[in-house]
């Protein structure tokens, strides 16, 4: 018989949780069911396989992350909003890395709730780089650039990489406002790709 209170959404709730502290490639079963004072083969009830846990923490991450960014972003526009949303992802990410890991997988084609959370997540960053007018050519360039530096970064200073003696925070705003420079700046002519 199932422990009483544990369902389908309190193992995935569990399971982040431990995945923030383990990381999201050590967690396993084993470990979910020691945290949550159980057998494994009682968390089969719940969640099918390990697979389906890292899923379903997977859509859990996306729509808390969406909701993170949008609350940080809400209201704002410009270099304003793109400073907002950095520093509101630098901090989630880092204060829940288990969770971060799992939301950087592509939804799985079919797999509409993923896609759901996937693009509302997508939405926010495109509704802050609204603000600058870009044309439609380069929003998708910007949005690009936005996300590989900002997961650079904090990938980077979760992993500990960064011992110079500068600040953090400061080389970060400094990233920061280099992506702003690049979104107000005019494209460079790249008349020879194609």
């Amino acid at each position: 018989m199932p422990r009483a209170g544990l369902d389908t959404s309190a193992v995935v709730a569990a399971g982040a949780e431990l995945a923030d502290e383990v990381g999201l490639a050590g967690l396993t079963m084993g470990l979910l069911a020691d945290r949550l004072g159980v057998r494994p083969p009682s968390l089969y009830k719940h969640v099918g396989s390990l697979q389906e846990l890292r899923h379903g923490i997977s859509v859990r991450a996306k729509r808390e992350f969406a909701h993170q960014l949008a609350r940080e972003s809400v209201g704002r526009s410009g270099p304003d909003a793109v400073r907002a949303f950095a520093d509101s992802y630098r901090r989630w990410a880092l204060e829940h890395p288990g969770r971060y890991a799992a939301t950087l997988p592509a939804p799985v084609a079919g797999d509409e709730e993923d896609r759901r959370v996937s693009e509302a997540a997508l939405q926010v960053l495109l509704d802050v780089l609204a603000g600058f007018g870009l044309p439609d050519e380069r929003v998708v360039d910007s949005a690009r650039a936005m996300r590989s530096a900002l997961h650079g970064f904090v990938t980077l200073e979760g992993d500990g990489s960064f011992r110079m003696s500068r600040e953090v925070t400061r080389s970060f705003h400094f990233l920061v406002d280099t992506l702003i420079a690049g979104f107000q700046a005019d494209p460079p002519d790249h008349a020879s790709e194609g």
